[in-house]
């Protein structure tokens, strides 16, 4: 837009030359329009009654010096008129060479007013010209800033708290206006485009604080700076340069943005300071389960989560990320979960979330170890969960435990997913190539025969696992038959089923053999050395799945696991692991019941003792485990 300081040298027929002193501001003014009026005019009709800002006001013919005495009444008025309503200035048509063409009166007054006045020879017809100019001018620019201010409102976040909602409408202001932006702080940047800017502002910056400048004050060479605060005291400045100069409409629409900024950042600020507060009270919450106070825990909580720790049973999962990524996983647990678990971020350790999941008694519901799950499949190989199983909420700090073990053993898996590893399979976590080995090499004695093994397959594992005559009736077999079969089967694997260690092996291989067979590839047996139980069992997930099999009953002062030690190793009979320990029977018995409920297994069935013997001898090292060397079976 033009203003009256360019006007005569953008418009140069127009012969422009200015009759008064005029301040600087003043011509700085931008030209809106063009009012034309005459003498006769300003005689018979008056000033007008009102004017549009901006206008510049022509006298079309010059003043006759017969109507000067007349018109300086009107033309006082006239000025007065302007003042009051920011016009542009006075313009005055003249001949070429005519002298003083205002009276001077009215030159006085417009210098007191700040009007400038002006003299222009151009005719009449020409001004109308600059006026249609002006005006088409005025609506293009508008367009223009409507289309812009429309982008930037499209540029608003859905909400405020968006935390890519300021970089993108830095983004904006840099492409529109051709600029440099920087948003800082006093100790950091909070966003610059381009990447670069931070740089170049960098000294604005600094100037300002030094210099202590107005914030929308110029600090440099083409360069704005602008407080998205209250007050030039605020935090937070846009600062923007570029080569060319910032007319008025530029600093318009800078201010624009900077006030959607500036909101943007407030409520950053208040998010932040919200989500610390929640933060916070969430931790204390959690630090407050872990000692057992739970009353305390669930009034911090009644504001921010009502009912969220209100059930009396709790699972917990560990979820291990990188630690530049943990916040963002705080976040996406927090979303998934729905107001369903407590998300905290571990404070012991950087890489890890906490998800509490309170639990209602009788209800069976896995949506957030799915939903969970699922979110650690695609936060990819780094990430990992360990989960474990239902504990009463005051009973917090074991389900932890659980979990953070669960976790480690998760590391092993090849989804990275473990949840409560205390229910695992042990069979399943064997290297299942290497277990169909060792157990067919085992085995093979009773394989040579088909009628044997048929008849042998179907016999032994059931004649192990309960006494003879309970399997003849589960068999419908004579007990006689049961016997003899057994028999034949510990002569040909030189073994003996009356001790506990064999008939464990036994039960394991005929297990894997009958019902965890691998579909491809077939075997065949070589003379060589075959994998060993010992072996098989020294494996990092097995080492994890033992000592959380045993966690709860090694923490009991009663040394159960002494107990366990010695009854497994008397076979599991009663009275000389009594007399070895100097106790009494009922006490082996009661040890024996207690650890039952610690390891959530059945110690009178064989697979119960089985799970106890591995796991003790992977802790421990004790009762041993007879690790006798066959043929092997080897992929044809």
């Amino acid at each position: 837009m033009p203003t009256l300081g360019t006007m005569p040298t953008r418009e140069p027929e127009l012969e422009l030359t200015f009759a008064n002193r005029c301040a600087a501001a003043t011509l700085a003014v931008e030209v809106t329009g063009v009012l034309s009026v005459t003498p006769e005019s300003l005689l018979e009709d008056g000033a007008p009654a009102t004017l549009p800002r901006g206008y510049v006001v022509l006298i079309a013919d010059a003043i006759p010096f017969r109507l000067r005495g007349r018109i300086t009444t009107v033309l006082e008025t006239l000025l007065h008129r302007m003042s009051r309503d920011g016009s542009a200035g006075l313009i005055v048509s003249a001949t070429p060479g005519a002298r003083q063409p205002f009276p001077p009166a009215t030159v006085e007054l417009a210098e007191r007013q700040g009007i400038p006045l002006l003299v222009t020879t151009a005719p009449v017809e020409l001004w109308q010209g600059i006026h249609d100019g002006i005006q088409q001018l005025r609506l293009t620019f508008a367009e223009r800033r409507a289309a812009q201010l429309a982008s930037l409102v499209q540029e608003l976040p859905a909400q405020l708290a968006d935390p890519r909602a300021m970089q993108r409408i830095a983004d904006w202001l840099a492409r529109v206006l051709d600029v440099q932006v920087m948003v800082s702080e006093p100790a950091r940047v909070l966003v610059a485009s381009p990447a670069t800017a931070a740089e170049e502002l960098a000294q604005a910056i600094i100037r300002r604080s030094v210099d202590g400048n107005a914030p929308d004050s110029h600090s440099g060479a083409h360069t704005q700076l602008i407080s998205l605060g209250s007050s030039s005291a605020a935090e937070t400045v846009l600062a923007v340069a570029r080569r060319t100069p910032f007319d008025e409409a530029d600093l318009r629409l800078l201010r624009h943005a900077a006030k959607l900024l500036g909101l943007v950042d407030q409520a950053h600020r208040e998010y932040r300071a919200a989500s610390d507060a929640s933060r916070a009270a969430r931790n204390a919450a959690v630090e407050l389960l872990l000692d057992g106070e739970v009353s305390k825990a669930r009034r911090v909580m009644r504001n921010l989560a009502p009912g969220l720790l209100d059930p009396e049973t709790v699972r917990v999962f560990v979820v291990e990320t990188a630690p530049t990524r943990r916040d963002a996983a705080v976040r996406r647990c927090e979303a998934i979960t729905s107001g369903q678990a407590l998300v905290v971020a571990d404070t012991r350790r950087q890489d890890r979330v906490l998800v509490i999941h309170p639990v209602r008694a009788g209800e069976a519901d896995d949506r957030v170890a799915a939903e969970l799950t699922r979110l650690v499949s695609a936060f990819g190989p780094d990430a990992s969960l360990g989960g474990s199983g239902v504990y009463s909420l005051s009973l917090l700090s074991h389900a932890l435990r659980e979990a953070t073990t669960a976790q480690r053993f998760a590391l092993h898996q090849p989804d990275s997913v473990a949840l409560s590893v205390q229910d695992t399979d042990l069979v399943s976590l064997l290297p299942a190539h290497d277990a169909q080995l060792w157990a067919r090499g085992l085995l093979h004695p009773l394989m040579q025969s088909d009628t044997q093994w048929q008849l042998l397959r179907e016999t032994i594992p059931t004649a192990l696992a309960y006494p003879y005559t309970v399997a003849a009736r589960r068999l419908e077999l004579h007990r006689n038959t049961v016997t003899r079969r057994v028999a034949r089967a510990a002569e040909l694997l030189n073994m003996d089923f009356a001790t506990l260690p064999d008939r464990i092996a036994a039960g394991l291989a005929l297990e894997l053999v009958t019902h965890r067979e691998l579909p491809e590839p077939s075997f065949e047996y070589l003379e060589t050395r075959e994998p060993t139980l010992r072996g098989l069992l020294d494996g990092p997930q097995i080492r994890a799945w033992a000592e959380l099999l045993l966690r709860s009953a090694r923490a009991d002062r009663r040394g159960l696991l002494t107990t366990a030690t010695a009854w497994l190793s008397f076979d599991a009979h009663l009275e000389p692991t009594a007399r070895e320990l100097g106790v009494s029977e009922a006490t082996v018995r009661s040890h024996i019941r207690a650890l039952e409920g610690h390891l959530s297994r059945d110690l009178s069935s064989l697979d119960g003792m089985r799970d106890l013997l591995f796991a003790l001898h992977v802790v421990t090292g004790a009762p041993g485990i007879p690790d006798t060397s066959r043929r092997l079976c080897t992929a044809a």
